[in-house]
């Protein structure tokens, strides 16, 4: 009798230590300040879709949610970061599209994208602008291919970083136009607005949220967007398929773990993430030109698998290399 007594006694408190840590913190997540990386400077889009989620999940679930921009290696540096940290939840990455696509232009990544992190939700579908300096003279995307194909100027496009949903997008242009556009690399969208305003560069495809302020104040052209159907916030702008027809390209941005996130902490984020996008941040999303996402956790991990194979396919054939 004593000895079974023993034995159970000893097998319970084996099994509570055995318990996992995180199944114990997960209903009193977060205890404490969360850090959101942004891998890129701040200014650009990603940047205010990413401060907009913090100040929401910030409110929603009572710790601060802080937004870090670590910036450098083409986004990689920052992304890098997350993988390697303690994987508790306190530290997350908020990335464009461009995290599973500029690796592919990179002999040597510091992670596995499909591996080392754990998707936790679509946030937002961007559309693209094409966007164009004043100084170009050219007020429409017809008459923008012209001047490519007549050489009459330099067209100088600009791209946030190698790789990204708007490099991809602006081979796209040259293939469907059948014109050769110069890419100019940027260690950001900021900075390639500043010089696209200035007249140093002719172009720039980058999500509409980035260049709508500017072109409603005259400082730029934005000559078509890439989606399907003109935008609510942009009407009178023409989609780049009227012109060029079945063009569409978009951006999109997500939120994740590293990879060994505990999955009970994941769903937490991903339930908080789409009550968010089903409240009031949905409705400026929409105000700012961009489609909410939101969905499982599967349904976002399937369908950043299958743009790691859209991407690789375009990557490959036009042969994008960073190194």
């Amino acid at each position: 009798m004593k000895k079974s007594f023993a034995f159970t006694f000893f097998s319970f408190i084996y099994l509570f230590c055995a318990t996992p840590v995180w199944s114990q913190s997960v209903s009193s997540y977060p205890e404490r300040t969360v850090r959101v990386i942004i891998p890129f400077p701040p200014g650009g889009t990603l940047d205010k879709v990413g401060r907009m989620l913090a100040l929401r999940l910030s409110d929603q679930l009572g710790q601060t949610f802080i937004i870090e921009n670590k910036p450098g290696g083409n986004g990689t540096i920052g992304a890098d970061t997350v993988a390697k940290s303690v994987a508790d939840g306190y530290t997350l990455l908020f990335n464009a599209s461009t995290f599973i696509s500029a690796p592919l232009t990179m002999k040597s990544v510091p992670y596995k994208v499909q591996t080392d992190f754990a998707p936790i939700s679509l946030i937002a579908i961007a559309p693209l602008s094409i966007a164009i300096s004043n100084k170009v003279g050219v007020t429409d995307l017809k008459t923008l291919i012209a001047s490519a194909k007549n050489h009459s100027q330099q067209l100088n496009f600009a791209v946030g970083s190698i790789g990204s949903a708007g490099h991809l997008c602006t081979v796209r242009l040259e293939q469907a136009a059948g014109i050769n556009l110069t890419v100019i690399p940027y260690k950001g969208t900021a900075p390639a607005f500043q010089d696209l305003i200035g007249g140093q560069i002719q172009g720039f495809i980058d999500p509409v949220l980035g260049s709508i302020q500017f072109h409603k104040n005259g400082q730029l052209k934005v000559v078509a967007v890439t989606s399907n159907n003109r935008l609510s916030n942009l009407p009178d702008v023409p989609t780049a398929s009227e012109t060029l027809s079945g063009f569409e390209c978009a951006s999109w941005y997500g939120l994740w773990a590293p990879g060994k996130v505990a999955p009970a902490l994941i769903q937490k984020l991903n339930i908080a993430v789409n009550k968010e996008l089903a409240g009031p941040m949905r409705e400026q999303l929409l105000s700012d030109g961009l489609v909410p996402g939101g969905g499982s956790v599967a349904e976002f991990t399937k369908f950043q698998d299958n743009d790691i194979a859209l991407s690789a396919k375009i990557i490959s054939e036009k042969k994008i290399t960073l190194d």
